[in-house]
């Protein structure tokens, strides 16, 4: 579970970083990419640690509410599906109607 939601978060962090402030940006970098502890964070910006903390599950629900409204992630992970089946469909010489299918729905996707 909680690699599912580091994995989350870090895919989160990939498409919506730039709508973050600086401060949060740093606080999920060094949270989730450098893998600190809240106390090594909240030491290097000389604030408590329920500080960062806060700052980093705000974030957190920032980045929930963002792929809500765009779904970039989840358009992603659909696109790759699509790859996917599409690579395993030319490999497995599936007739072209089923490759072109596939290749419309990777269209779609966007």
């Amino acid at each position: 579970m909680l690699l599912e939601k580091t994995t989350r978060m870090n895919f989160l962090f990939d498409f919506y970083q730039a709508l973050l402030t600086d401060k949060q940006r740093a606080y999920m970098e060094l949270y989730y990419l450098d893998d600190l502890s809240l106390g090594e964070i909240a030491e290097s910006y000389k604030v408590s640690r329920q500080a960062v903390y806060d700052n980093i599950r705000r974030t957190e629900a920032m980045l929930e509410e963002y792929e809500e409204k765009l779904k970039l992630l989840e358009k992603f992970q659909k696109r790759q599906e699509t790859i996917e089946k599409l690579v395993s469909a030319i490999k497995e010489q599936a007739p072209i109607e089923e490759q072109l299918q596939l290749i419309d729905q990777l269209k779609e996707t966007d």
